[in-house]
């Protein structure tokens, strides 16, 4: 193993009451923003009012949200008008989308938003049901800095605003930069000055261990969490990914980059941050232990050991691919009368509703002698591994690090010698010589933000915000009326989902508020977007994208019934199509 960095980064709330709790500051006012839960900010204002120093101690993530919460008086509240700053260095949605989710969570007030000024601050007028008004201005710390990329972000900061000192001291109204912008800042310093190989792949594992305090807070909406931990393992992730492209002058689209695997594994910490960047080898490939589930019930991510056993309990000719740290990549294929249908999942591997609502939707395929299926459950066994080992520490995180295989790229867009785990996929397809290829996913859960560069996920800004089960078409162009036909019956099949269409209308609803609009075609309660695409092998990729990563219990369950019955209604609406064309002639 080599050490690229170990640090430990003073947190900046303890610094902030050793410089200032002091009785020369008697009388003082302060006011900060820091990326600290609220426990930690009250704690730390009774230790400056002990001293006669009136503090307020605010969020610098996401504060609108915070000042709702934390500040303001909404009962009996009966609208609600926030108008959110627009400026020229951001998207100009981006403070909109920065609000979220608080239109779920005034529910039951008339919520409208509208664009402001450029002065990085929100504007609320509150109209109470006694006719009484109530103005309100939150604050948005922002600085422009530089990025890895060398352009500018404007990023959400800490802030420090000091006035009335009792020292003689002069005002101040200025950035604070926190312990999690240093450790953010410093390595991706250290990463950018090493002396990296000058071909792929740059190492085995790019390990970023950070140990910091900050924000973990559940809404009271779906899935959602405000967490600056997972913000900066999301940071340090793609950032990381874009500094490596760009050093290689590939476009920032590109997912064939194979720069080995990289993984921030942030944790909660006490006090001062820690922080470790190493490359390391792989070491001999495991697998987290999880319980064995009914499969049918499953209210988690089942191991991958069951899973293979599951799979070792269909009919079918059994075929194997490798991954890049050597776990099998395992499919099958049973050969029938109807048409062939490739179902794969966990290309994405913490993408996790997937393999389990393709196993049960496979299973109950497979009952019938006719079908004609060719399936792998896990195509990414080694995303899958790491995806259980990071939520032993952070459960609840998305963990985008296993996102991709260990070879840094997305499997989907491997195809130099060794295969690897695209391998197991074109194994799949010469023995099937499907047309349609079922390709399951998911997406965060709740909201996904880079905070560090700006906020909205660059590249990925369609999906920062949950918007339901989401379907994506792609098709040869000769194939588009019938791409077109697949999806109506699709849809139309998952309309006798219980549940699924009011999930879908309630997380359009609230996202379409947050993000402006609906920049996708809704068809039966289901966004789809439809687009022609030669790239793919088969003439139809039908990929679904249901809001998985990470939930747990029941609404795990939902998310892979929901899978399950799309595989089920695709392939009885492509063979119905099959049958068509083929009577046809």
């Amino acid at each position: 193993m080599t050490i690229l960095l170990e640090e430990r980064v003073p947190r900046t709330l303890d610094t902030l009451v050793r410089e200032w709790a002091k009785d020369d500051h008697r009388g003082t006012v302060i006011e900060a923003w820091l990326f600290e839960d609220e426990a930690a900010r009250r704690d730390a204002e009774r230790m400056f009012a002990d001293l006669s120093i009136h503090a307020r101690l605010r969020s610098a993530y996401k504060p609108l949200v915070h000042a709702f919460l934390e500040e303001f008086d909404i009962g009996g509240v009966t609208r609600a008008t926030v108008r959110y700053p627009v400026h020229e260095k951001a998207d100009h949605l981006r403070f909109l989308s920065e609000a979220y989710p608080l239109a779920a969570l005034l529910e039951g007030i008339e919520t409208r938003f509208e664009p402001g000024k450029v002065d990085l601050t929100y504007q609320i007028t509150l109209e109470y049901a006694d006719g009484s008004l109530a103005e309100h201005e939150v604050f948005a710390p922002n600085r422009l800095r530089t990025n890895h990329l060398d352009q500018v972000d404007l990023t959400p900061t800490g802030w420090l605003k000091v006035t009335g000192r009792t020292d003689g001291g002069p005002d101040l109204d200025e950035p604070l930069e926190t312990e999690i912008e240093q450790v953010f800042h410093k390595v991706m310093g250290v990463v950018m000055a090493h002396d990296w190989p000058a071909t792929e792949p740059y190492a085995e594992t790019l390990a970023i261990d950070v140990a910091i305090p900050g924000i973990e807070r559940e809404l009271a909406y779906g899935d959602e969490v405000m967490s600056t931990r997972e913000a900066l393992h999301e940071d340090f992730y793609f950032s990381i990914l874009e500094f490596f492209k760009h050093r290689s002058g590939r476009p920032p689209e590109d997912r064939g980059l194979q720069p080995g695997q990289i993984v921030p594994d942030i944790r909660h910490g006490e006090g001062d941050a820690q922080v470790r960047v190493s490359l390391r080898p792989f070491g001999v490939p495991s697998d987290p232990e999880r319980p064995e589930q009914d499969i049918e019930t499953a209210d988690a991510a089942p191991s991958l050991a069951q899973i293979h056993r599951e799979l070792a309990g269909l009919p079918g000719e059994t075929f194997e691919g490798v991954s890049r740290e050597g776990r099998p990549v395992r499919g099958l294929y049973r050969a029938g009368s109807r048409a062939a249908v490739l179902v794969t999942s966990g290309q994405h591997a913490n993408e996790t509703s997937a393999p389990v609502g393709t196993l049960r939707a496979v299973h109950r395929l497979l009952a019938a002698p006719e079908a004609n299926i060719a399936y792998i459950p896990v195509e990414n066994p080694d995303g899958y591994a790491l995806h259980g080992r990071l939520c032993e520490g952070s459960p609840r995180h998305m963990h985008h690090a296993a996102r991709y295989t260990s070879l840094g790229n997305d499997l989907e867009y491997g195809g130099s010698e060794p295969l690897y785990e695209i391998g197991a996929r074109n194994q799949a397809l010469a023995l099937s010589g499907a047309q349609l290829h079922l390709n399951f996913h998911g997406y965060p859960a709740h909201e996904w933000t880079r905070p560090f560069t700006g906020y909205l996920p660059r590249g990925f800004e369609l999906w920062t915000i949950p918007k339901g089960f989401f379907l994506i078409m792609r098709h040869h162009p000769a194939w588009d009326k019938t791409a077109r036909t697949l999806i109506e019956a699709v849809t139309t099949g998952l309309s006798a989902v219980p549940g699924l269409a009011e999930f879908n209308r309630r997380q359009i609803e609230i996202c379409s508020i947050h993000s402006g609009g609906t920049p996708y075609e809704i068809i039966n309660d289901i966004p789809c977007l439809i687009t022609a695409d030669e790239r793919h092998p088969t003439p139809m990729t039908l990929i679904t994208e249901f809001p998985d990563e990470t939930i747990y219990g029941e609404a795990y369950r939902f998310a892979h019934t929901v899978q399950m019955a799309t595989v089920i209604a695709a392939e009885e609406a492509f063979n119905t199509l099959m049958s068509a064309a083929a009577g046809a002639f």
